[in-house]
């Protein structure tokens, strides 16, 4: 059974069940000694790309909007036992040609990696039929949405849990935040709290 390590911020890591190691957004927290096979970037903001933080494998897979968002095509790559899709990720704060989300497939369980995002049609039109097991959705209201913003959108995606991360800019973690986002899927995970998908 896989596992998901929430690092703080917009940061985690997914262990598949073979051991193969994805971060998705380095930046914030612990738990980066595990080399890398597969490290998604959703966008080039400094809190979303900071390689430097993971020892990468030799044959480690990097993907980020330049190289699986390609003359307007959402790409997509099969990496290991991890299947990955890059999807629409987009707000007045983040450009939607610059930008990804990524649904990760991981053991049977898809992850919906949303990146900096604000709810969008494809997730009302494509995601929302797509049995997503856990969607991760920034909440800071800032340069995301707000805690009722995104809740308004977990009801639209429909996954069967809903973890609320990037709470505030640059900040590991707010426990005040994270409990104003109310959805019945919603499930808050603090910095170095691991759960089995």
């Amino acid at each position: 059974m896989g596992k998901l390590l929430y690092q703080g911020h917009g940061s985690y890591r997914i262990v598949s069940d073979k051991g193969t190691v994805i971060y998705v957004d380095p930046y914030a927290g612990e738990g980066y000694y595990l080399p890398a096979d597969i490290v998604l970037v959703s966008h080039e903001h400094a809190d979303h790309n900071q390689l430097i933080l993971i020892h990468q494998k030799k044959d480690c897979v990097v993907l980020r909007p330049e190289n699986i968002f390609v003359d307007g095509v959402y790409g997509s790559r099969t990496i290991e036992d991890i299947a990955i899709q890059a999807v629409p990720a987009y707000n007045d704060k983040h450009d939607r040609s610059k930008c990804v989300g990524y649904i990760i497939e991981v053991d049977g369980v898809k992850v919906y990696a949303s990146g900096d995002t604000s709810c969008t049609d494809y997730m009302k039109h494509v995601l929302s039929r797509e049995k997503i097991d856990y969607a991760l959705l920034p909440i800071d209201g800032i340069f995301n949405m707000n805690p009722k913003e995104a809740s308004a959108c977990a009801e639209v995606l429909g996954a069967a849990h809903t973890i609320p991360i990037h709470m505030e800019p640059g900040a590991l973690f707010d426990r005040k935040k994270a409990e104003s986002f109310v959805t019945k899927s919603r499930l808050i995970m603090e910095p170095k709290e691991e759960i089995e998908l």
